[in-house]
Order: C-alpha cells, then structure tokens, then sequence
C-alpha cells in the first residue's frame, strides 16, 4: 500500500516541478479528491449510493473537484489545482494528466438513452486547461487536448487536438510525444500548438545555424589543404 501511494505521489513529482517533496504533494486537492474517490467507487459498486454520494460531496466541497462515484479511473492520475467535473460513465486509464476547469461531460439526458453517456480517455492522454470533452467518445493513448478546446469526436492516437470544435493540429500524430514534458514541448520532437508559427521559425533559424557551421566548417578545411598543397609544390 506504502509503495503504491509512493510511487503515485512519484509520478506526480515526474510530471510537475513545482513540489519539492512526497510531503508537499500530500497537499494537492487532486490527491485527496481521488482518494476519496477511491472509497466512493468502492462503496458505489457496492450499491451503498447514498454514502458514495456523500463522500463524493465531501470531496467536492475539500477539493473543488466532482468525481462521481460511478466513474473508473486508473492509476496515477494526475489533476492539477482542481475545478473538474468527471462524470459517472467516464473511463480514465493510467498515467493520464488533467489540468484546471477540465469537464469530462455527457450526452443530453432527456433523449431517453441509458448506458455509456461520458469519454474513455485511454493511457498518458494530457487534457489542457478548460478543455472539454463531452459525449461517449474516445481520447486515444498519448493524445494531447489543447487548453480550451471542445471535443465532441474519437481522438486518434497520439493526435493534440485544439480549437472550438476541436481539430487536430499539423504534427501527424505517429510524431506524438513519447515522454511527458510540463508546460510545453521542445521545438526539435513537437510544436506547441499556441506558439507552433514561432517555434517553427526558431527550428528554421537553429537549422540554418547549423548548415552555416557546417559550411564554414567545410571552407576552412578546404582553405587549410590548399596551403598545405601549395606549400608542398613549393
């Protein structure tokens, strides 16, 4: 148990650079709303709905996140600062990264149809700020949803989505991010979507930087035998 709880505050750590400890991250609503979560899910499958209900409440008025309790989630989920809504059919796998005011919302509720009504968001996926991902869709593994984006479609995999209603970005998503990097992405593996015209031209710039090097490079190499030739028919 001590080793799991660990490893989870661990991998918040990997993915925020603002805690300087284990301790400190103790503190972050997104723990203690998903701990409580934990306790509400198991007394919801349990059919004991009023007191999931109420420590879902708790939870919410601790934390200012709403998780119901019929929601699955998976390990390690990370929900920084709060303000997030995760509705009761929604599937969340490992490793995923929710910022604030994200809403993982349903369909209409009075056109009558029960079951499946909220996203699956599949493994690493990262959810910007505001985002908003509503109906029975899939998120597919490592896909990014940009801050303030509404996504009302199946996301591919690997895909970074943005805008109103969300639309995938120019980066093929077979060139997603292998590894997590807050805040941002270098210009050399990904673009960020809101600075993408910039760090293209930053690209530019390092790889002309580059072949001018490398020329100069080439020249003096070429000036240096030249002398050494003359010098020997000398």
């Amino acid at each position: 148990m001590f080793r799991a709880l660990g490893a989870y505050l661990d991998s918040i750590k990997a993915r925020d650079p603002a805690p300087r400890s284990r301790w400190e991250v103790l503190l972050y609503p997104g723990v203690l709303a998903l701990g409580l979560h934990r306790l509400a899910h198991w007394l919801f499958k349990g059919e004991l709905y009023f007191f999931a209900r109420f420590i879902n409440h708790v939870a919410r008025f601790l934390t200012a996140i709403d998780i119901h309790p019929g929601a699955t989630i998976g390990r390690h989920l990370f929900i920084d600062h709060g303000f997030t809504v995760i509705g009761e059919t929604a599937i969340i796998g490992d490793n995923v990264t929710i910022y604030q005011c994200v809403t993982l919302g349903g369909t209409n509720p009075t056109n009558g149809v029960g079951g499946k009504r909220h996203p699956t968001i599949e493994d690493d996926v990262i959810l910007g700020s505001g985002a908003q991902v509503l109906g029975p869709i899939t998120v597919g593994k490592r896909a990014r949803v940009g801050a303030n984006a509404v996504v009302t479609q199946n996301v591919p995999e690997g895909a970074t989505m943005v805008g109103v209603r969300a639309r995938p970005t120019l980066v093929e998503a077979k060139d997603y991010q292998k590894d997590f990097i807050p805040y941002g992405t270098p210009c050399s593996e990904i673009f960020d979507p809101s600075t993408q015209k910039l760090e293209i031209l930053q690209c530019e710039m390092e790889q002309l930087q580059k072949r001018i090097a490398a020329f100069a490079k080439e020249r003096n190499r070429e000036e240096e035998e030249s002398e050494t030739k003359g010098r020997d028919s000398a």
